[in-house]
């Protein structure tokens, strides 16, 4: 009906469904997605930073939030907050009441590191809501990864103008070396889409995940000489480096 109406005004008809590849003949949709949210604290200098980490934990195991809770490692009071939820008001309704616990009391949100993004389909998914729902959260989950690294990044707007061709083909360089590191158990990522939803106008949030912290390092070097980031990155960072405290499942 929408769709009708919209070709009989002359409008253009909106389709905000995600779409992977091919099932049983038939091309997977969806209208889920999932939202993942970072935010970077401070923990005041009367106050140690591993037992708020702690009380911080058990807070969100209390009531039942799923989460992570990270050590900074450039930041000696410094702790990072992951969650998720298919509902972006989960981040209002019960995200934003912990800080308001007396268990989290003195601790100051960083200015300019709060990261919140949604997972998004490239087309090709051989199985789309997995892809969307569950590989971030069994990525951040995973006990054999505890150093995360998460950053934002822009694009230049000469990639909007390419040819759908150029950009398959420059996208396709960036996944291929993604790959062959996460073939190896050497990094894994997550990939959010943040358009829109950034404070500093950023196009996608990564996250990569590790056994080791060298390997991501090394992942984010490699990178450096694609097409897309040395030719068509405007910025990228703030980086936030976590180590795994706690998971909250």
């Amino acid at each position: 009906m929408e769709q009708e109406e919209a070709r009989q005004t002359g409008l253009p008809s909106i389709d905000v469904a995600e779409y992977g590849g091919k099932r049983d003949g038939v091309r997977q949709a969806t209208n889920r997605r999932l939202f993942m949210q970072l935010l970077v604290v401070d923990v005041p200098t009367t106050e140690d930073a591993d037992s708020v980490a702690t009380r911080m934990a058990a807070l969100l195991s209390g009531r039942r939030i799923p989460a992570l809770v990270y050590a900074d490692i450039a930041h000696p009071r410094g702790l990072g907050l992951l969650t998720w939820s298919e509902e972006p008001a989960h981040f209002v309704r019960t995200v934003r009441p912990l800080f308001a616990d007396r268990a989290l009391a003195g601790t100051s949100i960083r200015a300019g590191f709060a990261m919140l993004g949604r997972t998004y389909a490239t087309g090709h998914e051989p199985d789309l809501e997995w892809s969307l729902l569950r590989r971030p959260v069994d990525t951040v989950l995973n006990e054999a990864h505890p150093w995360h690294v998460w950053y934002p990044l822009r694009r230049v707007a000469a990639f909007a103008r390419l040819e759908p061709h150029d950009q398959s083909q420059i996208l396709r360089e960036h996944a291929q070396i993604g790959m062959a590191y996460g073939a190896q158990d050497l990094a894994h990522d997550v990939r959010l889409a943040c358009h829109g939803l950034d404070a500093s106008d950023n196009e996608f949030v990564i996250g990569l995940a590790g056994r080791e912290l060298q390997p991501l390092s090394h992942l984010v070097q490699a990178m450096r000489k694609t097409r897309q980031t040395s030719e068509f990155i405007d910025h990228m960072g703030p980086f936030f480096v976590g180590y795994v405290l706690h998971r909250i499942a």
